[in-house]
């Protein structure tokens, strides 16, 4: 007898059986039998919920992202923090994928799905902005920022961070990585009218993502 589940209940049920068969056998070569099997239900109950396979790894995408932009907002509402601490944790928990999330990235960065890639960079600067913004304004208030766009500013330097240390899409070598972490973190300090070496930390937390085991724990 099929159990009957509550339709949040269920949808999440499908997002992690497809989560787990696109990190086992490809974004591309699991189909949506393959998650009806996994999951224990009838195609009805699957397009109940979901119109297509892409539909399926947006949702999950965007599970991701929320969850992240949920953290962020955590530690930006921490009344107890500098500008400076925030942005340091929002940066390091954003720091290297582990388990099924660092699969799910390697699915991304797969050509068949650059455009849901694509999506989830731009999902992701959408969202981040005003938690940002709000952190910004506080460096203001608190003497360690100097700048009149804060806003303009977070989306300039979101927008080229995101893409340029994506590594789907670039392909930096550590020497290369290490040398343009160094330089966004000038570039950081001199639009926000920061003290020079404030933003140090962004080197540490960049080159960390991108080599591996010594990084910063994930803290989405």
């Amino acid at each position: 007898m099929r159990v009957s589940k509550k339709p949040e209940e269920r949808k999440n049920e499908i997002l992690d059986a497809a989560e787990r068969l696109f990190a086992i056998k490809g974004y591309s070569r699991a189909t949506i039998n393959d998650i009806l099997h996994e999951v224990g239900i009838a195609k009805g109950t699957f397009y109940y919920h979901f119109q297509s396979k892409e539909e399926v790894m947006d949702a999950i995408v965007m599970r991701y992202i929320e969850s992240g932009v949920e953290a962020a907002k955590a530690i930006a509402a921490d009344t107890t923090l500098t500008a400076h601490e925030k942005m340091f944790r929002i940066v390091a928990s954003g720091g290297p994928e582990t388990g099924g999330k660092e699969r799910m990235i390697e699915q991304l960065h797969q050509v068949d799905n650059a455009q849901m890639h694509q999506k989830s960079l731009v999902e992701t600067i959408v969202r981040l902005v005003p938690v940002l913004t709000e952190i910004i304004e506080q460096g203001i208030k608190e003497g360690v920022f100097h700048t009149q766009y804060p806003r303009e500013t977070v989306e300039f330097l979101l927008v080229s961070s995101q893409f340029l240390f994506d590594e789907g899409i670039f392909q930096w070598e550590p020497e290369e990585l290490a040398k343009k972490a160094t330089a966004f973190a000038a570039v950081m300090e001199s639009t926000l009218g920061a003290e020079r070496g404030s933003f140090a930390y962004m080197m540490g937390v960049v080159t960390k993502e991108t080599n591996g085991p010594a990084a910063v724990g994930e803290g989405s």
